[in-house]
């Protein structure tokens, strides 16, 4: 199927889509038999989601793919042709997908074909980018945070940090972002920004939000937990995270070594028997199934 490093899964309209570097696409209807499907780029990609119909895949210079099938590719007309810049996130929302990347760079679009470049207030690196309550919120180096509600015109919000952040959630009317040095940042409105006490120093990678839990992860083997966004409970793991998602009650953690974590409430977690000692680096869930992609193509799926 492909020995290529798959970076970010994603699911919708019954599809499991995987992206991952020389351009990788790979496509399963029941998250075990998969197809690679050609790709019109030998970019690396980042980040892959779905909205509206549409899965939109971006990565390295620049690089936007879009498919309604999964099948059949197109790679969007826009002034875009910069091995400079790479787009690390992209989301849907309200209408519009937005995509991030370093140099301050936030690009949306209607369609999914046709982007338009806006102006950022920054020149920092953003990596992750979220949508909730009518905003789209977006985190980067720095301590680096920008708002939007309709996408075109952003502003940069105070975080009172230069730590790197590197993820963003919404859940329970909150947005938290997690970065460098342990940082958790909460906001109910994601203009005004507190810096809540972390009970670590670790690096925090992603950040998921289900049933009432924000639960954050990083390469340390650390999980944080909280309801409200503000006081936060370590459950050290002992094992190197990268990724966390939530779905059909169940949150499930993954990183190095094929590291599989699981856990209903948060504080008591699970470790799996992996098929696989290679670094899984994303998880999603979808259609009664969890997806983990990760370092030589490799896929694991469970229900």
């Amino acid at each position: 199927m492909s020995n290529d490093v798959l970076t970010s899964v994603a699911y919708g309209n019954g599809l499991f889509v995987a992206v991952g570097m020389t351009g990788t696409i790979l496509t399963s209807r029941d998250g075990t038999n998969w197809t690679k499907q050609t790709s019109p780029t030998g970019s690396f990609f980042w980040c892959i989601t779905y909205g509206n119909g549409l899965f939109v895949a971006v990565g390295s210079s620049g690089t936007i793919l879009t498919s309604r099938d999964g099948v059949r590719w197109t790679e969007p007309t826009w002034p875009k042709r910069d091995f400079l810049l790479f787009l690390n996130g992209v989301t849907y929302g309200k209408g519009a997908f937005v995509a991030v990347g370093n140099r301050g760079t936030i690009l949306t679009s209607r369609d999914g074909m046709n982007w338009t470049r806006q102006t950022s207030p920054t020149g920092d690196s953003l990596k992750g980018v979220t949508y909730g309550n009518g905003l789209f919120v977006v985190v980067g180096s720095d301590g680096t945070i920008l708002t939007s509600r309709d996408g075109v015109r952003w502003t940069e919000q105070t975080s009172r940090t230069r730590d790197f952040l590197h993820a963003v959630a919404y859940g329970n009317s909150i947005f938290v972002a997690v970065g460098d040095n342990g940082t958790i940042l909460a906001s109910p409105d994601g203009l005004t920004w507190t810096q809540r006490t972390s009970p670590t120093r670790d690096r925090l990678w992603s950040v998921a939000y289900g049933n009432g839990l924000f639960v954050a992860v990083g390469p340390s083997g650390t999980i944080l937990t909280s309801r409200d966004g503000a006081r936060w409970t370590l459950q050290t793991s002992w094992f190197p995270l990268v990724s966390v998602t939530y779905g059909n009650g169940l949150f499930v953690a993954v990183g190095a070594r094929g590291t599989i974590l699981t856990s209903s409430d948060g504080a008591n977690w699970t470790k799996q028997t992996s098929p696989t000692d290679d670094l899984l680096i994303a998880v999603t869930y979808g259609n009664g199934r969890f997806v983990a992609v990760g370092r030589y193509g490799t896929i694991l799926t469970s229900p």
